[in-house]
């Protein structure tokens, strides 16, 4: 999570830590979203109530109406917490009435049994060593696994299978770094999740395929037990830690490419894709599958915020026919097929690798720099279990699994 601030050499970022909350602490927690779900319930109640009777009613008065709702335990709840839950239902509404607007089809709401985080904004919270403090909660042990940087400006605690979690919302400076005078194009892909316009490529782990077997098995195994008995518990919690491993496990791998490319390159070429549309175009289940697993929103957000914090830039561009345009002529080969691994020119008779090829198109739709193929070097690839340990650069090179012969690039 991150956002720029306009006209500023500031940027807001958001640091995960786990923390240790005693079981005292961690019951009122919980009793904490409990009373969050109630006052949040109450207010849907209100604006449906309202609507049906054909009443305007905005956030500002929902907001006003926190002080006088009857709800069990509101008093053990901080008072900027209650507003935030009035902030959620309202992005809610808002997410909900965007997507009628647009001509889809959405249900309804619906209430909550339990809240999943509080959110402490601007107040009611303290950061003493390696402790945190909530106003009408109290302290609990936080892991600072990495220093905490910057200016907090709010705290949001969070559960989920593998424990609590404590996201600081804190305002640092931008870091520019040293110019490389280097640029690069991007192409994303399913089999290959980066492959640059310098040749090299980075595996996609595609890590979900290693837990699927495991996944359907508990699945099955959940569907027989009884809704809300303590083994169908057992069976869901085990699920949901599965998932988690899968999330942290990507998340933690998209970091260092996005990371590694930053520290590379002065200015970076994106293709501008659009993920629903790719999913619902998709020809097969394991495509889409594996698209939707693949992150690439996720992908290009990293890669943004870390390019805005350390002045570089991240340029999105067009992708139409960046796979199917010829690079070194220009020809568009509209025959091209997702089972095309290598991009044969009927043209000029070039034979490449499609992603690389696609990478050099990116690069020059982007920036317009000439991109002339001058040599045959094979392409420089980087599997997982090198990636996963930040191995990107001064790796020797080999042939890409894909084959086809890589020329460099001359930019400028």
């Amino acid at each position: 999570m991150w956002k720029t601030m306009k006209n500023s050499d500031n940027i807001q970022l958001s640091y995960k830590y786990k923390i240790y909350p005693s079981r005292e602490v961690e019951k009122k927690l919980l009793r904490v979203m409990q009373i969050e779900a109630s006052v949040y319930n109450a207010l849907l109640d209100a604006v449906e109530k309202a609507r049906k009777e054909r009443k305007q009613i905005t956030s500002r008065d929902t907001q006003n109406m926190l002080k006088y709702l009857k709800i069990d335990g509101k008093e053990l709840v901080y008072s900027k917490v209650l507003q935030m839950v009035n902030n959620q239902l309202w992005y809610n509404i808002n997410a909900l009435y965007g997507l009628k607007k647009k001509g889809k089809k959405v249900g309804k709401i619906r209430h909550k049994k339990i809240m999943n985080i509080i959110n402490y904004n601007q107040s009611g919270f303290k950061v003493q060593g390696n402790k945190l403090i909530l106003s009408k909660i109290g302290e609990m042990k936080v892991l600072f696994h990495r220093p905490l940087e910057g200016e907090v400006k709010g705290v949001i605690i969070k559960k989920s299978a593998k424990g609590w979690y404590a996201i600081f919302q804190v305002e640092v400076e931008k870091k520019p770094l040293e110019r490389t005078g280097k640029v690069v194009g991007i192409d994303l892909g399913v089999k290959n999740l980066v492959t640059t316009s310098d040749g090299i490529v980075i595996e996609n782990p595609n890590i979900f395929d290693m837990v699927e077997n495991r996944i359907k098995k508990l699945q099955k195994f959940l569907s027989r037990k009884k809704s809300e008995s303590r083994n169908y518990e057992k069976v869901r919690n085990k699920l949901a830690k599965i998932h988690e491993y899968v999330k942290n496990l990507i998340n933690d791998y998209i970091h260092k490419v996005t990371s590694w490319l930053v520290e590379q390159y002065d200015e970076i070429y994106v293709e501008d894709l659009g993920v629903k549309e790719m999913v619902e175009r998709g020809k097969s289940k394991t495509l889409r599958k594996h698209i939707l697993h693949s992150n690439f929103s996720k992908f290009v957000s990293y890669l943004s915020y870390k390019a805005e914090r350390a002045g570089r830039r991240v340029v999105k561009v067009d992708p139409y026919n960046t796979s199917k345009r010829c690079a070194k002529c220009g020809y568009i080969k509209k025959d091209l097929t997702l089972a095309d691994r290598v991009f044969v020119c009927p043209k000029c008779g070039w034979t490449v690798d499609r992603d690389y090829n696609a990478s050099l198109n990116i690069l020059h739709t982007g920036s317009g720099l000439p991109v002339e193929p001058v040599d045959r070097k094979p392409m420089l690839y980087i599997p997982f279990s090198e990636g996963v340990y930040s191995k990107f650069p001064a790796r020797s090179r080999k042939f890409s699994p894909q084959g086809g012969d890589t020329p460099s690039v001359r930019t400028g």
